[in-house]
């Protein structure tokens, strides 16, 4: 039995050491390539030992390009909507689980419904919102229909659906409206929620592509995603330019993997609120 127990345990072991190379590897060739020539890494792109290692690709990056500027754009929007987001998905999911009034399974039947909608699906709809608005081309069209969304709505009622409503009464007796109850009672417990929320939130708005390539016009508001988007179409000459977008990639990824290894171990435990409560 116990050389059975070990054996599994190896295998185990090897399956997810496997699965492992295989995700992180194309992130290690894309680090690697963004440090050789382009006609190294057009001729040798899978070559994890660059010959000429250089900074080529990163200098003409932040001198040739508005990296900067697409890096505010990403960094304000991204902050503005996640901020925003985390609100108003606690509100909504706390009116959802604990307010009672007419129709509110039908509204929550509904957010269901949008998650299984593909978000490309919305997009012209999304356009022409954002086009009869007069909110083309601005931080306003960008922003404001990120700043909810059903999935974290979703996640949030499922967290306050497991906390106890017997908590709130000693609030309520105190004399607190529904907002103070939430604010000062129900939210501080949702916390492991919120972080997850939070990570989404961020990860899904810095990686944000398709509406901002409808909600944008002009190259002023570009976004990392749509800046980056732009350099793999060739904006910058001939060549594969494969070291500059691969350099663009990783600089991309870095925010969103900082946040995501701070925060991995507070995503919440779907039964955490409940076993607190």
């Amino acid at each position: 039995m116990k050389q059975r127990v070990t054996g599994g345990l190896i295998a185990g072991y090897v399956v997810l050491v496997v699965l492992a190379t295989v995700y992180i590897y194309p992130f290690v060739i894309a680090i690697v390539d963004s440090f050789k020539t382009d006609a190294e890494a057009t001729q040798d792109p899978m070559g994890l030992i660059p010959q000429t290692f250089t900074f080529a690709a990163y200098e003409r990056l932040f001198f040739d390009t508005a990296l900067p500027l697409w890096a505010a754009n990403s960094v304000f929007i991204t902050v503005v909507v996640t901020v925003f987001r985390v609100f108003f998905d606690s509100l909504a999911a706390y009116a959802l689980s604990r307010l009672r009034f007419r129709g509110r399974s039908a509204i929550f039947a509904l957010f269901i419904a949008v998650l299984a909608v593909p978000s490309v699906v919305l997009l012209i709809p999304r356009f022409l919102v954002i086009k009869e608005l007069g909110l083309f081309d601005t931080y306003g069209g960008m922003i404001i229909p990120l700043l909810a969304d059903a999935a974290g709505i979703f996640i949030m009622k499922q967290f306050f659906d497991s906390i106890p409503a017997s908590i709130e009464e000693a609030a309520r007796i105190d004399g607190a409206g529904v907002f103070r109850t939430f604010w000062s009672v129900t939210l501080p417990m949702a916390t492991p929620a919120l972080i997850t929320l939070t990570i989404l939130s961020f990860q899904g708005s810095w990686n944000e592509f398709a509406h901002f390539v409808v909600s944008r016009q002009s190259p002023e508001l570009n976004t990392l995603t749509t800046g980056v988007g732009a350099l793999v179409s060739g904006q910058l000459g001939s060549g594969n330019q494969f070291p500059l977008k691969l350099a663009a990639a990783v600089l991309m990824t870095i925010p969103v993997a900082v946040v995501f290894f701070i925060f991995q171990r507070r995503i919440m435990s779907t039964t955490e609120g409940a076993e607190k409560g």
